[in-house]
């Protein structure tokens, strides 16, 4: 099969956006104060408390419409929505994944839960790998799918045309988006030395034609001293919508390992 270019991913994206947006009335929303604005956020389930993270251009629903009623049986789900994202208002200020991961850590201490189960798609999921980082107090297994730890990681094709429409001052949400993914995750934020120092459980998914390059995952993989790599046959970026019966299967027999 041929790879799914990333640019093809993000116009499906902004379809399953549509979709979300339709059901935003009948979502049962929170909204938390973190770090000096509104953040809106999910909660559900019951059980171990498992901390979900969209990916970028996405939204809670959009990126796990078809895990949030399966985990919520076993978990208390907490699933909010990043800045710009869904509902959460845009704000002043640089869009960064160090910004995301802090403002993430802020509701989860406004919450006052720790010892959470991390899964991240995409964005979310390098979002997730910094959270464990920085907070490794509050995080107690992480699963990220189709996360980079630098612009490299993309398929080259990929990256020249994200950086060649690159501009100094983004304004749009989507020109935001695309300055974070050309120039993100900064190696302030994430790197193999970073990653190294994860002591916690990591499930590394990705499909064998994702928009991440093979190697860089591996290379992601091999970073992390407690690791499982996951590769999906026949699989692009979108893991968690392409693949539900083999994704949340293998995702809750990783958190239930004692």
């Amino acid at each position: 099969m041929k790879r799914v270019k990333l640019v093809r991913m993000r116009l499906h994206i902004a379809l399953l956006l549509l979709v979300a947006a339709s059901a935003f009335a009948e979502e049962p929303g929170h909204w938390a104060e973190v770090n000096g604005h509104r953040m809106y956020y999910e909660t559900s389930g019951s059980g171990r408390p498992l901390l979900l993270l969209h990916g970028g251009g996405n939204t809670i629903h959009g990126s796990f419409a078809k895990q949030l009623d399966v985990f919520a049986k076993t978990h208390s789900i907490i699933a909010p929505e990043q800045i710009g994202h869904g509902h959460t208002p845009d704000v002043k200020g640089p869009l960064t994944y160090a910004r995301m991961a802090s403002d993430t850590a802020a509701l989860l201490v406004t919450l006052k839960v720790k010892d959470v189960d991390v899964v991240g798609w995409s964005d979310g999921g390098i979002v997730a790998l910094i959270l464990a980082v920085q907070h490794p107090e509050l995080v107690r297994r992480v699963v990220v799918s189709g996360a980079n730890f630098s612009p490299e990681g993309y398929l080259a094709d990929d990256l020249r045309q994200m950086r060649a429409r690159d501009v100094e001052s983004p304004a749009t949400l989507d020109a935001r988006l695309n300055h974070l993914w050309a120039t993100s995750p900064t190696k302030d934020e994430l790197s193999p030395a970073l990653l190294s120092g994860i002591h916690r459980r990591v499930l590394v998914m990705v499909g064998d034609h994702d928009a991440i390059q093979l190697d860089h995952t591996i290379a992601l993989y091999r970073a992390l001293p407690d690791a499982r790599l996951c590769i999906l046959p026949g699989t692009g970026h979108g893991t968690f919508i392409q693949r539900p019966e083999w994704v949340n299967a293998i995702v809750a027999s990783f958190l239930d390992e004692p």
